[in-house]
């Protein structure tokens, strides 16, 4: 059974250990999540943890999703704080655990926070990948649209610098 649910700021702070062994997951499996080889649970787990205030004061909203209920997959929404920017917000740490991949999981996070934005006011979401990754490829079968891509924008968990790809969508009602 699948199951996508917002944290509150306290089922955040019980879902941290969670969260950092998918995030350790993923960058061992190669992700480009901002994080470099060595990095495990451990280091995760500090990073999850310094989230923590924006997570309490509603600046990053995060939802997990669980399969059988176990932490397969998160992402994570950014509504921009400047005063002219408050149309406008952003999809960071979109993750599915490499065992649950395949299943649908990192389009329905995706959809959840957009349309969870939308319901806030948000009418442009804007987010950035590696480019050629199976993320991008999520993304532009999902009415994404690419707006740039900038070569050796960040290094890959190995090191190796690799070209990003910056997306925008605008959301608009349901049809």
């Amino acid at each position: 059974m699948r199951t996508i649910a917002r944290l509150s700021a306290e089922e955040f702070e019980q879902c941290v250990e969670e969260l950092a062994a998918l995030l350790a997951d993923a960058v061992d499996d190669g992700a480009s999540l901002g994080f470099v080889a060595p990095f495990g649970q451990e280091s995760a787990a500090v990073w999850w943890r310094a989230q923590a205030p924006a997570v309490a004061a509603g600046t990053q909203l995060v939802w997990v999703c669980r399969l059988d209920g176990v932490l397969a997959g998160t992402v994570s929404l950014i509504p921009a704080a400047k005063a002219n920017a408050r149309h406008r917000a952003e999809i960071v740490k979109l993750m599915v655990h490499r065992d649950a991949r395949g299943q649908g999981l990192a389009r329905a996070l995706l959809a959840t926070a957009e349309q969870a934005a939308f319901d806030a006011g948000a009418r442009l979401l804007l987010l950035d990948t590696e480019t050629g990754s199976t993320a991008e490829h999520v993304y532009l079968s999902g009415g994404w649209t690419r707006y740039g891509i900038v070569p050796g924008y960040a290094a890959s968990p190995d090191g190796t610098l690799r070209d990003c790809s910056f997306f925008y969508k605008r959301l608009a009602p349901p049809a």
